[in-house]
């Protein structure tokens, strides 16, 4: 059994479901447009042109908090579908309230364990994207290992990523992780490195992409003088 088959059948959560305070428009959104674009978790592959209505690129966001980024990235790349986990019910409903003021169609919603769905549901080599922003830091030492970035980790969901294909001209799709813990960002650079189906896009940490809207919390953080460090590597 291989490092990425272990973590994929025994693996440590990279989250603690916590209760948090649903508020009543938030389960409402739930009741109401969940059956619309909420995708159930199924241990089967997800054919996901027919889960989106079309055939166009496909990103996936691991842990969308709230889902304000999500909701924003969307509303500016229609041409784009994305794919958005979070395990936090108050974050679901928070996003499917976006997903109707905004009259988004280009998202769709799993409330399920990241590590599950890519073992279960995501095939090989079909996505274009994974944008993982702000993971949980679990910044205590002894709570490192609960981290999501790791080694068998990233071994699991670059099979999941388009290769590059030079003869189409076609790129490698990309993971873009975001995090304004520095010792974080250090083991995201080291870990992604190290892994060989990927290469950097920049010397070591990248600027931030334009897509990539800066949250309240993050500005708030800047003007305080704390940093964010975003890390874009490609598949080969």
């Amino acid at each position: 059994m291989t490092e990425a088959e272990d973590l994929s059948k025994r693996h440590i959560r990279s989250f603690v479901l916590r209760q948090g305070r649903v508020s009543v428009a938030q389960q409402r959104a739930i009741d109401t447009w969940l059956p619309r674009y909420g995708i159930p978790y199924v241990a089967r592959p997800l054919a996901l042109d027919q889960a989106f209505g079309r055939s166009a690129p496909k990103i996936l966001e691991i842990g969308f908090g709230m889902g304000d980024s999500t909701a924003a990235i969307a509303e500016a790349h229609p041409e784009i579908d994305y794919l958005a986990l979070e395990v936090h019910t108050p974050g679901v409903g928070n996003l499917l309230k976006l997903i109707d003021s905004q009259q988004l169609n280009n998202i769709r919603i799993m409330q399920h364990d990241a590590v599950e769905v890519l073992r279960d549901m995501i095939a090989d080599g079909t996505l274009d994207g994974v944008h993982i922003f702000f993971p949980d830091p679990w910044h205590k030492a002894r709570h490192n290992k609960r981290r999501l970035i790791q080694a068998p980790f990233i071994a699991q969901l670059v099979q999941k990523l388009k290769p590059a294909c030079p003869e189409q001209g076609r790129r490698g799709a990309y993971i873009h992780v975001a995090t304004d813990w520095q010792d974080y960002a250090e083991q995201v650079l080291r870990v992604l490195s190290e892994e060989p189906l990927l290469e950097n896009t920049a010397a070591d940490y990248a600027p931030r992409p334009d897509y990539r809207p800066l949250t309240k919390f993050e500005q708030r953080g800047l003007r305080l003088g704390h940093g964010v460090w975003d890390l874009v590597f490609r598949r080969v």
